[in-house]
């Protein structure tokens, strides 16, 4: 029986052999040059960013060995790009890469040296695109406010005040903010204690007989002046 078997394995061998040519070898060699080289980046996630201009800044990486590739290769080239917070990347063996992206969140309007921009979650100034933003976003008005914007704002947001009805945030040099509603109706609070006052404004503004009033001053500790 074994001498059977081994009498079809050289059968097989020699009909390998003589139907073998440079065609199949070619074949071979283009398959051997490709396997496990990087010829796809898919980009996910990404509202704002393009992936046009992700995959460019990524150009150097198509033909690489996916198995050499390193997350600092992919995440190095990209740390210009506006919006961009971070990235997560996935290897989907044999040839492709996939980013997932994470973007930081455009807050507001603000204007230095007479320029517009969009101030970012993480603080970062970005030109203001017409294509991209509407003039729905509410503005940023003081010296430096940029520098401390996302402290208040996260108070604000934490403590689940409308930041939808905000149409400006006014910063003093004194380290504390006002913010005009949609409404026009202004609400100041004070330098210390922020967060206190903003608990207090947001149970004022549920209040109907709260409505009639264009001015909310919260600045003196235990007091509610309006106007």
């Amino acid at each position: 029986m074994r001498k059977f078997y081994r009498i079809i394995l050289l059968i097989i061998i020699f009909v390998l052999l003589t139907t073998y040519n440079s065609k199949h070898n070619k074949i071979f060699q283009q398959s051997k040059d490709t396997f496990f080289k990087i010829t796809k980046i898919e980009i996910v996630g990404n509202k704002l960013t393009k992936s046009k201009e992700i995959k460019e800044k990524l150009n150097d990486i198509y033909g690489k060995n996916i198995f050499f590739i390193k997350e600092d290769d992919i995440k190095k080239p990209l740390k210009s790009i506006s919006f961009l917070d971070k990235i997560e990347v996935k290897k989907k063996y044999p040839n492709d890469v996939v980013i997932t992206v994470f973007e930081t969140e455009p807050l507001a309007i603000i204007y230095k040296d007479n320029i517009k921009y969009i101030l970012d979650s993480s603080s970062n100034l970005i030109d203001f695109n017409e294509n991209i933003f509407s003039e729905d976003f509410p503005i940023i008005f003081g010296e430096y406010a940029e520098k401390y914007f996302i402290n208040f704002f996260d108070l604000l947001r934490t403590n689940e005040f409308p930041t939808n009805k905000i149409k400006n945030y006014y910063y003093f040099q004194v380290n504390r903010w006002d913010l005009q509603l949609s409404n026009k109706q202004i609400i100041k609070f004070p330098a210390d204690q922020t967060e206190k006052a903003i608990i207090k404004s947001i149970e004022l503004l549920k209040r109907k007989d709260f409505l009639e009033y264009n001015i909310i001053d919260l600045r003196i500790h235990d007091k509610i002046v309006v106007e």
